[in-house]
């Protein structure tokens, strides 16, 4: 059974251009210093939904939203994922799937079974400061690699995406991240936002001027970089 530990009815940011609600599923094998998920570490069966429960929900909303963006935690660690996707694919969403890219055996899976109609990767980091940023040893980084080889194949729409924190993330770093995906489709830069939920305190952003420089730096690897939770505006 799927650990389903949030669901937010509505959203019109998380599936760009439609109306989605967000399926939050417990348990992660990354402890990324910057998380802002970090409730949804472990699957605490005490505050979880029932997949019953979520899909009485969908079947009741057929006609108000579009998507489902399937987050986390890592929705892959679930190896019952597929059976939940199933039935939300057989009621006619379109479904965004969010991943650490840590499981490519599975994405792959979903993927080629038509399960996933959109990808979002989390490119934490350059190679060199992966474990890093994820807080864990190096036992990911073929794993990871094998991912990235897979959305770049274009077999699914997909984007990479980085959040970008200042102790963590130097232009050079991003620079070598960006060189990773060159010629992706889609990556966004994302502003860190700090909150009581990170699992480090006292990390930094970067302001939204510093933030556009460094999207700047990266332009002529991937052309379609750009940032989001950002507003370049303000300082």
């Amino acid at each position: 059974m799927v650990c389903i530990q949030g669901l937010q009815k509505l959203t019109l940011l998380d599936v760009p251009g439609k109306v989605a609600c967000t399926i939050f599923t417990g348990g992660c094998n990354f402890r990324c210093p910057f998380c802002q998920n970090s409730d949804l570490l472990s699957c605490n069966t005490a505050g979880a939904f029932s997949v019953d429960e979520v899909l009485t929900f969908l079947k009741g909303r057929t006609k108000l939203l579009d998507a489902v963006c399937i987050s986390g935690g890592e929705p892959l660690l679930q190896p019952e994922l597929p059976n939940l996707l199933r039935e939300i694919k057989a009621m006619g969403y379109y479904i965004k799937l969010d991943t650490n890219g840590s499981f490519p055996d599975r994405l792959k899976a979903v993927v080629e079974e038509n399960l996933a109609d959109y990808v979002a990767m989390d490119l934490k980091n350059c190679t060199e400061r992966y474990s890093e940023t994820i807080g864990m040893p190096p036992l990911y980084q073929d794993k990871i690699d094998e991912s990235i080889n897979y959305l770049l194949s274009g077999a699914v729409p997909y984007e990479f995406r980085t959040t970008v924190v200042r102790q963590l993330h130097s232009a050079e770093d991003l620079i070598k991240a960006a060189e990773r995906i060159q010629g992706a489709e889609q990556y966004y830069l994302q502003g860190f936002v700090d909150s009581e939920h990170v699992l480090q305190p006292g990390l930094r952003a970067y302001t939204a001027n510093e933030m556009e420089q460094l999207r700047q730096r990266i332009l002529h690897l991937v052309p379609n970089a750009k940032l989001r939770g950002v507003d370049i505006d303000k300082p």
